[in-house]
């Protein structure tokens, strides 16, 4: 028996620990270093957040294997947009970062006006998504994202799909 079979809570644990604290670190990065986030960034920070909400609702349903089963497809799904909207913007900075957005916006950069509207210093975007601005170890935000997305992507595929 594995360890996480014996912990059936631990994934969902990691990834509303995990998620929390990257929303957290973002705001805080946003706010220290008057870095400027783009919607893209919005978008995963919403993202993050439902996968807290999803991850939220499964650890008190994982002793059951159905409700197990059903918080993994909702973190799933979370994590996925996540990883593809990361991955989008990974690709815009690295493969066309002449991309602007345009004259008519977008349902999602609408949604994002909105909540930054509500909560500006958690969903304010200023800055352009074309624009890394940040590096550690080789890597923009935009990409580190891709990991993190793609790492409770696999988490909650594991959580999802083991017996």
């Amino acid at each position: 028996m594995t360890r996480l079979h014996r912990f059936p809570h631990a994934p969902f644990a990691f990834m509303l620990a995990g998620s929390l604290a990257l929303v957290a670190g973002a705001v805080v990065l946003t706010q220290t270093m008057h870095m400027a986030a783009c919607p893209l960034c919005i978008v995963q920070r919403m993202l993050y957040l439902a996968l807290a909400t999803a991850a939220g609702l499964g650890l008190p349903l994982a002793g059951n294997a159905l409700g197990r089963r059903l918080g993994a497809l909702l973190t799933t799904v979370a994590a996925g947009a996540g990883a593809f909207v990361a991955g989008y913007q990974t690709w815009i900075q690295r493969f066309a970062p002449d991309t602007s957005c345009s004259g008519k916006p977008t349902w999602w950069e609408d949604l994002v006006d909105v909540a930054g509207n509500m909560m500006p210093w958690l969903f304010q975007s200023d800055g352009m998504c074309s624009d890394p601005g940040w590096i550690f170890l080789g890597l923009s935000i935009a990409e580190w994202s891709l990991v993190c997305f793609s790492a409770f992507l696999l988490v909650s595929l594991y959580t999802l799909l083991r017996r």
